[in-house]
């Protein structure tokens, strides 16, 4: 898989979950103003519950929005035989197994399926980006995943 339908694939998931996110906040806006939730009492809430989940889910379909525009903007390149790792590098670790990352400005933790391969994005603040950014291909890494100490060299970088 090219790196641009990788990328082409974190959009189309992110902009599933926009949309997601925007009907949600959508509907619980129309349940928190509609008359049925209006306060009967000081100590009814229910109205103001609403307002503040709608509130919550807006940002969070903000939130989504600018990751989509982040990566739409993210030019597409290859890097180069000894180029550092920086944004919108494709990595591959060996470990255990092999591992592979896309550094992305936005929307770490997202999986992607790509050529059958999972496919995660991470960003340069996220812990596992600090380590990876400014390394190179045939560097070796000390990773501690769930306290559990390992070591992985970078086997690719595209």
């Amino acid at each position: 898989m090219t790196k641009s339908a990788l990328i082409a694939r974190v959009i189309a998931r992110l902009t599933a979950d926009l949309e997601q996110l925007t009907a949600a906040a959508l509907a619980t806006h129309a349940e928190a103003t509609d008359e049925e939730n209006k306060a009967e009492d000081k100590y009814d809430t229910r109205g103001l519950e609403a307002s503040y989940l709608a509130h919550g889910q807006s940002k969070a379909a903000e939130e989504a929005a600018q990751a989509v525009a982040q990566f739409e903007s993210l030019p597409v390149r290859d890097f180069a035989p000894g180029e550092p790792i920086s944004l919108g590098a494709l990595v591959t670790l060996e470990g255990a197994g092999l591992s592979h990352y896309f550094i992305g400005p936005r929307a770490g933790g997202t999986e992607i399926q790509a050529d059958g391969q999972e496919v995660m994005v991470i960003t340069p603040q996220s812990p596992l980006g600090r380590q990876l950014v400014g390394r190179k291909q045939g560097d070796t890494l000390s990773l501690d995943f769930g306290g559990k100490r390992s070591d992985y060299r970078v086997i690719a970088v595209s």
